[in-house]
């Protein structure tokens, strides 16, 4: 029981940093109609319940492919399409807004939920929806007459943010309407886009059916720029389009238009939205725009992510122990490697007074990512630095890692060549060795 307690407190405090970091944000959820037939799909309503007890402002968006199809073909109907779109022919309509409908039911009644013994008691979510997407024809494409389907013409933005501001959450259907009072089927990826560059969300999360991302070669997608997704999405098309294709597109879009990042998560493993969002690694495959891991200059709030980093190393006799206090005072010397606001490497550059030269100290990856070449990448940092404040050398003073330095282009070098004030300084019970590196 001991060790049961001690593992979930490890685990809490570990969680903690992302319930930080995600509380008051806004997340667009797009969640395709295949998801909701699937029979663990309240494990799905759950998690997004805990998002928004957690403070995240939560806008769900549904689609309803599936149940649209399910629902013409007991009519005796079935609907053509052009790249992935649906053609809505108006005597169609009637049936697309009852499977439409019977979608946002089964959800509303879901979130609304709370049996004991379950996630989602005590949740007592608030819903809201309404006529928040204004829309118009989609028009004539490649001489294709779309009929009743249209798209996303605007979102009534601040009726959505009063909604979330009320602690409620926002829930949107594949419908528009016109201004002419007529409704129009939609896409739901492009509605879920269009709110969620709108609202400048920062995030959009879309679910998938087909399980995790893979390119031809096997291998798993955990990142993506927007220039890698493109060139994805390029050699997609050569095959026969999945929904994770569509999921991808629709995520690469978001972001391409402003969104910072998207996550392409699959609804067939239990879970994926909290693993993907509260550890480190995730468990889907993120598309964004900005530098997802960043070497620069530290400040005064990663303080207690680089004692984090150097406090283990510390009690083993790895590195110097450093107060709080003398991090505070030497934060201008540390650079640190920050991976979606966390710290995960950490390198500091002692300029040494009156020589052209510095000390290299507190080099420290977390266990996690010491494999990725994240050392070299802060080592090199470190190094433009020290040439932009005019250092011909950096020394290094080891008890564990010579090799590793020597590796990259250190020498072994000596007590007495060290500059005097950091010779003055040298701790003989340590025994440290020296090493050297010309730049």
């Amino acid at each position: 029981m001991e060790n049961t307690n001690a593992y979930f407190v490890q685990w809490f405090r570990k969680v903690s940093p992302y319930i930080h970091a995600h509380r008051g944000k806004t997340f667009v959820i797009l969640i395709p109609g295949e998801c909701l037939a699937q029979p663990d799909f309240i494990n799905i309503v759950s998690d997004i319940a805990i998002l928004q007890a957690l403070g995240v402002k939560v806008v769900v968006v549904h689609g309803a492919r599936l149940q649209i199809d399910e629902e013409l073909s007991q009519a005796g109907f079935s609907s053509s399409f052009h790249n992935g779109v649906r053609i809505t022919e108006r005597d169609h309509l009637s049936f697309i807004l009852k499977a439409v409908g019977i979608a946002r039911w089964r959800l509303e009644a879901l979130f609304s939920s709370g049996l004991p013994n379950s996630p989602m008691y005590g949740a007592k979510l608030k819903i809201r929806s309404g006529n928040l997407i204004t829309a118009m024809p989609q028009g004539i494409l490649d001489g294709i007459d779309h009929q009743m389907t249209g798209k996303v013409r605007s979102v009534d933005v601040q009726t959505i943010k009063n909604i979330l501001n009320d602690n409620a959450l926002a829930l949107l259907s594949p419908l528009g309407y016109s201004i002419t009072g007529e409704v129009f089927n939609l896409s739901f990826a492009d509605v879920g886009i269009s709110v969620a560059v709108a609202l400048q969300a920062d995030k959009a999360l879309i679910y998938n059916d087909d399980g995790p991302i893979y390119d031809k070669s096997g291998t798993l997608f955990r990142q993506l720029t927007l220039a890698q997704c493109e060139t994805f999405l390029t050699e997609e098309t050569e095959h026969a389009p999945s929904n994770s294709y569509f999921s991808l597109r629709a995520g690469y879009k978001a972001c391409k238009k402003g969104v910072p990042r998207s996550h392409i998560i699959s609804s067939s493993e239990d879970g994926t939205l909290l693993n993907e969002l509260f550890t480190r690694d995730g468990s889907g495959t993120m598309v964004y725009r900005d530098s997802y891991e960043t070497t620069r200059p530290a400040r005064l709030q990663d303080v207690a992510g680089i004692l984090n980093l150097i406090s283990p190393l510390e009690e083993k006799g790895i590195l110097v122990k450093r107060s709080r206090e003398l991090l505070e005072n030497e934060i201008d010397y540390f650079t640190v490697l920050e991976k979606d606001g966390l710290v995960i490497g950490c390198a500091a550059l002692y300029p040494f007074a009156g020589t052209p030269a510095g000390e290299l100290a507190c080099v420290a990856v977390m266990k996690e990512y010491q494999k990725g070449g994240r050392a070299r990448k802060l080592l090199n940092y470190v190094e433009e630095q020290a040439g932009k404040l005019g250092l011909e050398a950096i020394y290094v003073l080891t008890t564990r890692t010579s090799h590793w330095f020597i590796e990259q282009g250190f020498e072994e070098s000596t007590v007495e060549e060290l500059p005097a004030s950091r010779k003055a300084l040298y701790n003989f019970q340590r025994n440290s060795k020296v090493l050297v590196k010309n730049i």
